[in-house]
């Protein structure tokens, strides 16, 4: 939350409506968040294949695209806050776990401080250190073939550009692609139209990129030139947009297979810790904000001063109502990393918005188990022939 990397984020509609109904619209505000209207999808031609236009009413909600670095301080101002339900957060820095004890409650800073509470949520990112303590036995993040360069740009550096209007106008929140075979585009604007935002994902052996590999490192400052030797034969402007940004990051992506267990004792894993994955749906940051609500909705249900079995049992009903969903996800996700085209064709195959429905679809934790409890009692009862 102290400093992050410069890059544009999106919250689906399934998230925009629990940040909504959480109350946090005035602290969003300040971001400047841009409602995405559509996805345009180029081939590496240029010619523009296909527009989808969004309507979101039917679920509740926009797509909205945020700065990360404005959402997450919106977000921290909101938890530290004296206006909103509840005591604020206390937020300690400079306090890295090393280890925890899942059935105590208790977790072990640098400097072997002990601190124990209630519960123990387990938020720490794709990098987690509680995971191995809940799961019992180490399962980290796995190289999924692909990195990513991002790329922010400020408006005022687009100056001059000759680039086709369906591609870039910051004054409307479109999403666009450039669709290759084993690489793609994905870009819009932000921050109210004072930034554009860039994110080119290519295939881990065709980055050339010697001090990521030698450092073991998942992140690494890009090189331009090995940037546009990749997208080589892209249009002639995306080259150009690239060669206006003024630094490029590259970022090994990485995900997680589907975790047998969320839960242990006290403690409970969620985010990037619990089902990170491939930003290909832009469902990362919206799963982990279901993961909160959820948090919220089963909680609320604890007596005053809950046992430690009743945490427990409060903690997996938490897992029984998003593991299933949370790990689909991952796996569209993965799915829509497949190749865009045929070898050795520019036609596009691929449908950034095969999994919306399902996705979108989404009422909160309890809803979704209720309507499941209710599908599987059905299925037992046509399997049983009653």
């Amino acid at each position: 939350m102290l400093k992050e990397t410069g890059a544009l984020i999106s919250l689906q509609p399934n998230a925009s409506k629990i940040i909504s109904s959480w109350g946090l619209t005035p602290f969003l505000e300040p971001c400047e968040p841009m409602v995405d209207r559509a996805f345009r999808m180029f081939d590496t031609d240029g010619k523009l294949v296909r527009e989808i236009n969004f309507d979101f009413a039917k679920f509740g909600a926009d797509r909205v695209v945020y700065h990360r670095q404005d959402l997450h301080t919106a977000l921290k101002t909101a938890a530290t806050s004296t206006k909103l339900p509840g005591p604020p957060v206390e937020i300690r820095t400079a306090s890295s776990v090393i280890s925890c004890d899942p059935d105590k409650g208790t977790v072990t800073l640098e400097g072997d401080e002990v601190v124990e509470a209630d519960m123990i949520i387990g938020a720490d990112g794709i990098h987690s250190v509680v995971r191995q303590e809940v799961v019992g036995s180490p399962r980290e993040a796995i190289p999924t073939g692909t990195s990513a360069y991002r790329m922010l740009l400020p408006a005022e550096s687009l100056a001059g550009l000759e680039i086709p209007k369906d591609v870039l106008d910051l004054a409307k929140p479109v999403t666009t692609m450039v669709v290759g075979h084993d690489r793609r585009v994905i870009m819009g604007p932000g921050r109210g139209g004072k930034v554009f935002g860039i994110v080119a994902l290519v295939p881990d052996e065709q980055m050339r990129e010697e001090a990521a590999a030698a450092s073991g490192s998942w992140v690494a400052t890009g090189s331009m030139s090995a940037l546009l030797e990749a997208f080589a034969g892209f249009p002639a402007w995306m080259l150009d947009l690239f060669q206006r940004a003024p630094e490029v990051a590259l970022w090994q992506l990485r995900d997680l297979d589907p975790l047998p267990r969320w839960v242990r004792g006290r403690t409970m894993l969620v985010g990037d810790a619990a089902h990170a994955m491939l930003p290909t749906q832009g469902q990362g940051a919206s799963q982990a904000i279901e993961d909160a609500e959820a948090l919220q909705a089963f909680i609320a249900d604890l007596p005053n001063r809950p046992t430690k079995e009743q945490i427990n049992e409060a903690l997996l009903r938490v897992y029984e109502a998003r593991h299933e969903r949370a790990s689909l996800i991952q796996g569209f996700s993965r799915e829509q990393a497949r190749p865009g085209t045929s070898v050795g064709s520019n036609k596009i195959t691929l449908n950034p918005v095969q999994f919306l429905e399902y996705n979108c679809n989404y009422s909160g934790a309890k809803d979704w188990l209720a309507k499941n409890d209710v599908a599987a009692a059905v299925g037992n009862l046509n399997i049983n022939g009653s």
